[in-house]
């Protein structure tokens, strides 16, 4: 099973969290390419039994400049700003030509532990997005951290590298 993951981090935990997935995923004899958002532009999707999206949080949604622009303020890498998951989404019609099967796509989210009951969420809006652009999402999960700039809540990590192994058993190979 080939997996590309896209993450997107401000402050280090989503990639950490997305690290974890693809450690279960791995687990499972999953091939597993991780690339930044950043990095993103051009990577091969089209070969893909899976596609999985990280991205945090913010103002209830993906990022956006402004809000990516806040979170270097409170002292994030200023090279993690330059673009974003909602960015890069728009990015892949161009990227897939349109005779070419959409891989299925798994997104997580992070979040501040305290916005469990809140309604929004990057993955909610991602999985949005992706319907619209004609792929399959099979799962959407959130991952909490403790505060803005984290850490990881406790029992996120062993969480998250459970479902990167329950993911690899929903997704079936390609031909």
């Amino acid at each position: 099973m080939k997996v590309v993951v896209v993450f997107e981090s401000m402050f280090g935990n989503t990639k950490v969290q997305a690290q974890d997935v693809r450690d279960g995923l791995a687990d499972s004899g999953a091939d597993v390419e991780m690339v930044g958002v950043v990095d993103a532009v051009g990577t091969e999707l089209a070969d893909c039994d899976l596609v999985v999206l990280a991205a945090p949080t913010h103002a209830l949604t993906l990022s956006r400049p402004q809000t990516r622009a806040d979170a270097v303020s409170r002292g994030a890498d200023p090279e993690c700003a330059s673009t974003g998951i909602r960015e890069w989404l728009g990015t892949l019609d161009h990227a897939l030509p349109a005779t070419s099967a959409r891989p299925p796509v798994a997104v997580l989210d992070t979040r501040v532990s305290k916005a469990r009951v809140w309604p929004g969420s990057a993955a909610k809006r991602a999985a949005r997005t992706l319907g619209k652009a004609g792929f399959t999402v099979v799962e959407q999960m959130s991952f909490y951290v403790d505060g803005i700039t984290g850490p990881v809540a406790g029992g996120e990590h062993q969480r998250a590298r459970l479902w990167g192994r329950q993911l690899a058993g929903l997704v079936p190979l390609r031909a």
